[in-house]
């Protein structure tokens, strides 16, 4: 019989981090926060977190919360991109990538519009609104 320090730990729900994500972005004021599961769609990545800032101050400060907060979780970022400019920043953490765009970027680019056909996956409550 297994004592209770051997017993198997439960696997990670697969959303959880791109959650934590979330409720940093949402914690800087990030606008139209949208999680995509791009799992049944893509190899690459399972999840996208797409949000917008104001002006490039917020989507640096968003930026940082999220990077703060998934550190805290023992998420560690493989690269990001585009902190410098802040137009669009794509923070990279393997099974999920956050996107955080300007209003003018993330209607250029449409990553939504181009990966439309993967799913939404549903807030909670206190998150997106």
């Amino acid at each position: 019989m297994r004592s209770k320090s051997e017993e198997p730990t439960p696997a990670r729900d697969a959303a959880a981090a791109p959650m934590i994500a979330v409720r940093a972005a949402e914690s800087k004021k990030a606008s139209e926060v949208r999680v995509l599961d791009l799992r049944e769609v893509s190899t690459f990545t399972d999840f996208f977190v797409i949000c917008s800032g104001a002006n490039a101050r917020q989507i640096q400060a968003i930026c940082d919360e999220v990077e703060l907060e998934l550190k805290r979780e023992g998420e560690l970022p493989l690269g990001i991109e585009g902190y410098d400019k802040a137009d669009w920043v794509l923070a990279d953490y393997g099974d999920f990538i956050v996107h955080i765009f300007s209003p003018a970027a993330r209607e250029f680019y449409g990553l939504e519009r181009l990966w439309r056909q993967a799913k939404e996956v549903k807030l909670p409550e206190t998150a997106g609104a």
